[in-house]
């Protein structure tokens, strides 16, 4: 009995073009998979990079807020002793205001450090993101809409809004102009 050799693959092998077709296509796909993975570990690690940042920004900002009625305190302390009342007192009620203005200045660089910093509205555009208007002054010499009077100081935390300033708000000047 002799045997011959089929030229065709035995049944059931697949034919070696289309394996290695499947191959290539498997491999694609292993390919797109793992540049995916890669992006949106990417992704990820910025993500998690910028709430590392904000956490370290605003992270204080509860604390923050509950200093400013200390801050606030200081400030009314301070002025609560008139201009004249300074120039008459004594030595050492000069001495004792002197200290509260000097702590005042230290709390608020502290406050600082940790990107907290107190607005200074006066005169500046009405902006509702940073003041709160408590009333309006009829001054026609005042550009509408703009800060006149600054009943509480405001703060920001980092480029947030801590807490508005309380303000009071030029009406019956000029319009103001248009931005372009």
């Amino acid at each position: 009995m002799t045997s011959e050799a089929s030229p065709q693959s035995p049944i059931g092998e697949p034919e070696p073009f289309t394996e290695i077709e499947n191959l290539m296509q498997e491999n694609n796909a292993l390919k797109d998979k793992v540049l995916r993975t890669m992006a949106e570990m990417e992704n990820l690690r910025r993500r998690t990079e910028r709430e590392v940042a904000d956490a370290k920004l605003y992270g204080v900002t509860s604390f923050a807020r509950d200093m400013l009625t200390f801050a606030d305190n200081l400030r009314r302390a301070v002025e609560s002793v008139s201009v004249e009342d300074k120039e008459m007192a004594s030595t050492a009620l000069k001495s004792f205001v002197e200290g509260i203005e000097l702590t005042e200045r230290d709390f608020l660089s502290r406050l600082a450090r940790f990107g907290v910093k107190k607005l200074e509205p006066q005169g500046e555009k009405f902006d509702p993101n940073l003041h709160e208007a408590l009333f309006e002054v009829p001054d026609p010499s005042v550009t509408s809409g703009t800060v006149v009077q600054v009943v509480e100081a405001g703060f920001s935390i980092g480029d947030r809004c801590l807490r508005p300033a309380k303000v009071g708000v030029a009406r019956g000047g000029p319009k103001p102009e248009a931005a372009n």
